[in-house]
């Protein structure tokens, strides 16, 4: 294990992850207040996509965010979060419906934790997990889970916003979003730090396979509202909320560039491969440029659905 400062911008991935070595355990060694002491993550192998797992250690236990791409991931992001602390975890959340979020479901359930997720996250699960699984089960079992997981949906009410929620002897805010990444988010709220999934990334592009960039900027922009002290994101190091001007200037440039290339192309294909060249160019060093080109595709539907293919 590496232990380093959580709030610090340095590279978090050895080489020799790429090899399916374990992850990393990431902590706060100088923070800033009490409560920034009791936040942690886990980072998975490039394997499971260099995938985070956050806890916050209440007075009771444990809250999990996100559960890990791979089932030997999940298994470790538990062990390393209940080891570290000395607490065992209670609960856990899925942030929105991507399988480095799910996957890990049902051992973190084998392991008593409880976890949950909004119905309409809940509801997009089946149909994802349908569509990774044909990308990723040959490649990764018998480490990706074969069925779609179980999850206990919180049942949010009709129009629903905001939820306080008490947890491991500590309270959280959820926040109900719509798209971004995908397509519907839970961002999560304690004591100033925010937890937000993939709708934010801090050096790696980011997955852009829906192509709302529109959405998304809206929920960069209801993020900011909120003016966290600590912004946790999907991949990457943590960060001020200066992270979230961060993405909000990645996805601006990320629109500017499809629309520039959307006029100036002749043809579809062309416009395709200006884009992807162009946002990979606008962000050298960013990690993960198989996000970009997984959404060049969607990102083109938005800005020129009605020319000839």
């Amino acid at each position: 294990m590496k232990y380093t400062s959580h709030f610090a911008f340095i590279a978090l991935m050895l080489s020799s992850l790429a090899q399916g070595a374990p992850g990393e355990m990431i902590q706060a060694t100088h923070p800033e207040s009490a409560d920034d002491a009791k936040v942690g993550s886990y980072v998975s192998s490039e394997n499971g996509f260099s995938t985070a797992t956050f806890w916050i250690e209440g007075p009771e236990g444990l809250i999990l965010l996100d559960t890990q791409f791979l089932r030997s991931a999940a298994v470790e992001a538990i062990q390393t979060a209940e080891k570290y602390t000395g607490k065992k975890a209670l609960a856990a959340f899925v942030l929105h419906p991507n399988p480095d979020k799910f996957n890990g479901t049902e051992v973190f359930k084998k392991h008593g934790i409880r976890v949950l997720t909004s119905s309409a996250i809940l509801q997009k699960i089946p149909a994802v997990h349908r569509l990774r699984k044909s990308w990723f089960f040959e490649r990764f079992k018998p480490d990706y889970p074969e069925d779609a997981p179980e999850i206990e949906a919180l049942n949010e009410r009709l129009g629903e916003k905001t939820r306080k929620m008490s947890l491991a002897g500590t309270e959280i805010t959820l926040h109900f979003l719509g798209p971004g990444c995908s397509d519907h988010h839970l961002a999560i709220e304690w004591k100033k730090h925010l937890f937000v999934g993939d709708l934010v990334t801090n050096n790696y592009h980011s997955w852009l396979e829906l192509g709302r960039v529109d959405a998304w900027i809206a929920r960069i922009q209801e993020l900011q509202r909120l003016a966290p002290d600590w912004v946790h994101p999907g991949r990457g190091p943590s960060g001020s909320d200066s992270l979230l001007v961060q993405e909000l200037h990645y996805l601006k440039t990320v629109r500017q560039i499809v629309r520039t290339g959307v006029a100036k192309a002749h043809t579809r294909k062309q416009a395709q491969l200006q884009i992807e060249d162009q946002i990979l160019k606008s962000f050298p060093g960013y990690r993960n440029s198989l996000f970009v080109s997984n959404g060049v595709e969607a990102l083109f539907e938005h800005a020129w659905p009605n020319r000839n293919k």
